[in-house]
């Protein structure tokens, strides 16, 4: 009886360090989990704060109400023929005239 006691306690020893090893375990994967979330939300704030300084950039290019007469203008004095064909090398092969 006393050996079965003393079997029982060492087992009991045993299971208790597998149980703490298994929480510490999980304790470790929860925070690598965590830190694998705050980086990934981090690159995401990121790439999100460039493409609002990027969009920022290109709404200095808009045409709104209060610049539209000077784009007008712009335009008027420059205009620009679209009108041309390519080859397959993307070579301008023919333009028409502007008139």
């Amino acid at each position: 009886m006393a050996w079965n006691q003393e079997e029982n306690a060492r087992q009991r020893a045993r299971r208790e360090e597998r149980i703490r090893k298994e929480e510490e375990e999980q304790k470790r994967k929860k925070l690598r989990v965590a830190e694998n979330k705050a980086r990934a939300m981090e690159a995401f704030l990121k790439e999100k704060e460039q493409e609002i300084l990027q969009l920022q950039e290109e709404a200095k290019t808009f045409i709104t109400p209060e610049n539209l007469e000077a784009r007008i203008e712009e335009c008027l004095d420059n205009p620009r023929n679209y009108n041309f064909a390519i080859d397959k090398d993307g070579r301008i092969v023919k333009r028409t005239v502007l008139s």
